[in-house]
C-alpha cells in the first residue's frame, strides 16, 4: 500500500466519487429543483464528459496515491449508456477495493442483473419515502415508488448485498416516513441511511430550520424500534451506525450539518466534466480533463492531484455560517452526492 496522500489538516486521500453526468430524470428539490432545472435547462455536452477509458485511468492513478474505494454517482448514474462497460473496466484497477454506486432506482428493476454481472456488488438507492404523495413531492416528477421498491427488489434478486437506502429528511415534507422506512428495511440485506438535509448547491431553497436533526431521527425510531451503538466499520466512515436490538438490521445517520466529521473526510469528488473537488461544498476545483486530454503521462497528472490535496484545508461544515453559505458552489448533480 502506498504512503497515505495527507492533506495540511492530515486527512488521508482514500475514498473517490465519480459522476458519470450531470442529467437525471428527477427532479428533487433538495438537489435539482424543476423551476432551476426545467425543459430548456443546458446539460453539459457529450464532449465535455470524461469517457469510460478517461475515468478507468483517473481511477488507476488514484489508486496508485491510496484510493481504495469508489462510488459511481450523477445526476443518475444509469442514465450513463452503457455504464456496465465502465464498470467493468474499474473492477480491472489494481488498488480498488469496493466499487459501488448510487442510483435514484428508477431504471434499477432493468440495469440490476447487467450491474451485477459486470462486477458491481454493492449499490445505494435514494428513496425519501414509501408514502406515494410524499414521494412525488420529494421527486417532482410524479415517478410512482412502487417501481423504485421493485427495482431494489430486483438488486436484491441479483445478488446485491449489503443494499443501502438512503433518506434524505427534510421537516415538513417527509419526516412522517421515517417509521415507515425504518420498519420496511430493518431486515438484511437492507442497510438504512438517514441524511440531514444540506446546503448544497445554491438552488435548493436550504434553511436551517428544515433540518430533522440525526439525534431526533434516532430519537423518533428508537421509541419503537430499540437501537444498540455499533463502532465505524472503518476510518472517516460518515454514518454515524446502529443496529436494530430485535432484528439485528443497521440503520445510520449522516449529520453533516448538526454534528459535522469534517476532520475525518477522506474523499475526493471528481465531477462529469472532470473537474476534481475536495468537498461537496468546495467553489474550486481542478481541471483535470484538459491534462488528460492534452497528452501528459500518469506520474503528471497524479503529481496534480498530490499538490491539490495536499493544499486541501476545507472544513466547510464545521465553519457553515450565512457567510459561507452565501458562496457559490457546484450543483450536486454535477459534482455528485
Amino acid at each position: 500500500m502506498p504512503e497515505p496522500l495527507l492533506d495540511r489538516i492530515g486527512r488521508p486521500l482514500r475514498d473517490l466519487r465519480v459522476s458519470v453526468t450531470d442529467r437525471c430524470n428527477f427532479r428533487c428539490t433538495y438537489c435539482m429543483p424543476k423551476e432551476v432545472f426545467g425543459k430548456d435547462h443546458a446539460f453539459l455536452p457529450r464532449s465535455q464528459i470524461l469517457t469510460f477509458e478517461e475515468i478507468t485511468r483517473v481511477a488507476a492513478i488514484f489508486a496508485g496515491l491510496g484510493v481504495e474505494k469508489l462510488r459511481l454517482t450523477g445526476g443518475e448514474p444509469l442514465l450513463r449508456k452503457h455504464l456496465e462497460k465502465l464498470i467493468a473496466l474499474l473492477t480491472g484497477v489494481h488498488g480498488l477495493q469496493d466499487i459501488t454506486l448510487t442510483t435514484n432506482g428508477s431504471l434499477l428493476e432493468q440495469k440490476a442483473r447487467s450491474l451485477f454481472e459486470a462486477g458491481l456488488r454493492r449499490i445505494t438507492v435514494s428513496l425519501d419515502a414509501l408514502d406515494p404523495r410524499t414521494f412525488a413531492a420529494m421527486n417532482d416528477m410524479e415517478f410512482p415508488v412502487e417501481r423504485v421498491l421493485q427495482g431494489i427488489q430486483a438488486a436484491a434478486d441479483a445478488g446485491f448485498a449489503p443494499i443501502k437506502i438512503n433518506m434524505v429528511v427534510r421537516r415538513g415534507v417527509n419526516e412522517a416516513d421515517l417509521l415507515p422506512m425504518a420498519r420496511r428495511f430493518q431486515e438484511p440485506p437492507f442497510v438504512l441511511r438517514f441524511i440531514e438535509y444540506m446546503d448544497v448547491g445554491n438552488t435548493n431553497g436550504w434553511r436551517l430550520a428544515d433540518v430533522v436533526s440525526g439525534n431526533e431521527i434516532l430519537d423518533r425510531i428508537g421509541a419503537e424500534l430499540p437501537l444498540v451503538p455499533l463502532t465505524p466499520n472503518y476510518p472517516g466512515e460518515v454514518a454515524r451506525r446502529f443496529r436494530h436490538r430485535d432484528s439485528g438490521g443497521e440503520i445510520g445517520v449522516i449529520t453533516s450539518v448538526t454534528q459535522p466529521f469534517c476532520r475525518h473526510c477522506t474523499r475526493a469528488r471528481l465531477a462529469a466534466d472532470g473537474g476534481l473537488y475536495p468537498c461537496l461544498f468546495a467553489n474550486r476545483g481542478l481541471d483535470l480533463r484538459a491534462p488528460l486530454r492534452a497528452g501528459l503521462g500518469d506520474r503528471e497528472i497524479a503529481e496534480l492531484i498530490r499538490s491539490f490535496w495536499s493544499a486541501r484545508e476545507d472544513r466547510y461544515s464545521e465553519v457553515r455560517s450565512e457567510a459561507t453559505r452565501e458562496l457559490p458552489k457546484p450543483e450536486m448533480s454535477v459534482l455528485g452526492g
